[in-house]
């Protein structure tokens, strides 16, 4: 079987080449981007692009910048304690993280924990909702997060320096630096996060213990030109972390958890002919102990290590048709002391299709089908088409089919993994709506999908937890994205909001999905004026269900979150800025998981340099 697979892929490959060499070759950019099926095949979803001014307004994690600037909704055990997204009404495990280009959601629980990534070290980071996202695999349904490296080929030479010290001993601090010439480019930086995190409770007796934590990150992006049509790149990350767990109450045991994640990414990328081709070999590791009582010395802990190997093609048929096709394949291997050492291959191919009819309309395809030694895989598909009436609106339209594969803890957990569990399935369909007048932009996008075999943790007749393909779930609702600038004189202003009404509904009961609000706001401004600078953050969460049966006793509050922020340019060259921020400026009590009370009104002063 193995030999049969390697023919297949060599005449794959022998025939894209064959069919490269019969147009002269395309130069490359002065900019590469880290993932090209995000920049190329996403023009008929809904795509949210956050810049590095917008990241360095928010705190470093990830979770912080995407909960005051998007639609998708967080619950976190406090902050900086583990945090789980719900992407238009989905589950933690239904929303995939990118990174340049490679899915790294935990192979042990199927998600990211969103306060382990550091978002200091990417110049951009993409949140594109919805389930068009096939070519990245599984868990893909809700949408996906893109931390994107981009290399820039030209001369510069800058460092930077920033320090945020606040509240509760909470200390930041990021160094980068950036240098790069027409062959050579680099981005480096390393961030280390701490804090006592032992803030007082609003309105109640006592306060946050055993909630301290640390994180340092490095990460780096190193590119190379070897000549006009080709380039080696290589990314790496670093994150070592510790966190003690909040208690909620004041005789729980103490507990802590520790995380050690490594990602290793070379790509070579050529250009010849009308086509272009990336070639990724990627290795990445992950690795947690887990303290039940750290007045002992017992632990339990668990890994996994991946081999990710992703060859992509694309060649360009005509001036406006372009064809992708992708070949990867993925090995993991689990160990730890709750997971049987265990190890499972997924190999698979996908195509993509994009061709503009005419100057206003074009339509994208793609297909994407798994091979696994372990379960069977559907066909994925997506479809997508945008059409400009006019200069002011666009209209974009899409559907796709999705999936999600078990994880290692659902099926080899000892005792409990499940090994007959299927993938969920997903489609979905969505129409959106683009508005745009000069600096002003609206985005309203109605959609609806359909997941079969969601998997369920629930007890089983000897009493033990085990997951089994338990729900089917309908969701649908509709999401607005708006953003507009204006430049007079000295002066500057901005302004970016989102809003999402989403509707989850479990077909056996017809109750709303708990941790799913059903209203999410967020507005964001900014004022400039010559080197005085501020802004304006607001985040309204509304009521959520923390049980399946929607029972009214089991309900957390809606809440509305403000942060508001200063800062001061002391050189006109922008080398020197001093500034301070207050979170939770009106002091409001409120949780996004029962007993996890959040910090009251807090004050961060930060300083940055670039030199």
């Amino acid at each position: 079987m193995t030999t049969k697979y390697f023919r297949l892929f060599s005449i794959f490959l022998l025939s894209q080449m064959l069919l490269a060499q019969s147009k002269p070759a395309i130069p490359l950019n002065e900019v590469i981007v880290s993932d090209s099926q995000l920049k190329n095949f996403s023009s008929s979803q809904s795509v949210l692009k956050l810049t590095d001014s917008i990241i360095s307004k928010n705190q470093s994690s990830l979770t912080s910048l995407l909960n005051y600037n998007t639609v998708i909704y967080f619950k976190e055990n406090g902050l900086g304690m583990v945090s789980s997204p719900s992407f238009r009404g989905t589950t933690a495990q239904q929303t995939a993280v990118v990174w340049n280009g490679i899915n790294i959601n935990s192979q042990l629980l199927g998600q990211t924990d969103f306060n382990t990534i550091s978002t200091r070290g990417y110049n951009s980071i993409d949140v594109k909702a919805g389930g068009g996202s096939v070519v990245y695999g599984s868990g893909a349904i809700g949408g996906t997060i893109h931390l994107n490296n981009d290399l820039k080929f030209a001369n510069t030479f800058k460092n930077n320096l920033e320090i945020f010290y606040g509240d509760f001993n909470t200390l930041s601090a990021v160094y980068g630096i950036t240098a790069a010439t027409n062959k050579w480019s680099t981005n480096a930086s390393f961030t280390r996060n701490s804090s006592n995190n032992d803030f007082k409770f609003i309105g109640e007796e006592g306060k946050n213990t055993n909630g301290q934590y640390y994180n340092n990150n490095l990460s780096t992006a190193i590119g190379y030109k070897l000549n006009a049509t080709n380039s080696i790149k290589f990314y790496s990350e670093i994150y070592d972390g510790e966190r003690h767990f909040s208690l909620t109450s004041p005789y729980a045991v103490k507990t802590k958890y520790q995380d050690f994640n490594t990602r290793n990414l070379l790509a070579w990328t050529s250009s010849v002919g009308r086509s272009v081709s990336n070639l990724k070999l990627a290795y990445i590791t992950e690795h947690y102990n887990y303290f039940e009582d750290i007045e002992t010395e017992g632990y339990t802990s668990g890994g996994v290590k991946s081999f990710i190997a992703k060859y992509d093609f694309v060649y360009e048929l005509a001036p406006k048709i372009s064809l992708n096709t992708i070949l990867d394949y993925n090995k993991s291997n689990g160990v730890g002391s709750v997971v049987s050492n265990e190890s499972r291959q997924i190999g698979g191919i996908s195509v993509l299709l994009k061709q503009s009819l005419t100057e206003k309309w074009n339509y994208e395809l793609s297909a994407r089908k798994e091979i696994s030694d372990v379960y069977k895989s559907p066909v994925l598909f997506s479809a997508g088409s945008t059409f400009d009436f006019s200069k002011f609106y666009q209209l974009k339209f899409n559907i796709s089919r999705n999936y999600r594969t078990p994880t290692f803890n659902d099926l080899y957990w000892e005792g409990s993994g499940n090994p007959d569990l299927k993938p969920e399935n997903s489609y979905q369909a969505e129409v959106g709506n683009q508005f745009r007048y000069k600096d002003f932009k609206l985005t309203a996008t109605a959609y609806a999908s359909k997941i079969s075999d969601m998997i369920r943790w629930l007890p089983n007749n000897s009493g033990n937890w085990s997951p089994i393909n338990t729900d089917n779930v309908s969701i649908y609702g509709a999401e607005v994205l708006l953003g507009w600038k204006t430049n007079f004189n000295d002066h500057s202003l901005d302004f970016n909001g989102t809003y999402s009404y989403t509707v989850s509904l479990d077909d056996k009961n017809d109750k709303q999905l708990f941790y799913v609000p059903y209203h999410k706001l967020t507005a964001s401004t900014s004022y400039s004026y010559k080197r005085f600078n501020s802004y304006y953050q607001l985040m309204f969460v509304g009521e959520v269900f923390t049980t399946s049966d929607n029972d009214p006793k089991n309900i957390l509050s809606d809440y509305n979150i403000s942060n508001f922020g200063m800062d001061y340019n002391f050189s006109k060259k922008n080398v020197c800025k001093l500034g301070f921020k207050i979170a939770n400026l009106w002091n409001e009590k409120y949780e996004s998981l029962p007993s996890r009370l959040m910090p009251a009104r807090n004050l961060t002063l930060y300083l940055t340099l670039n030199y």
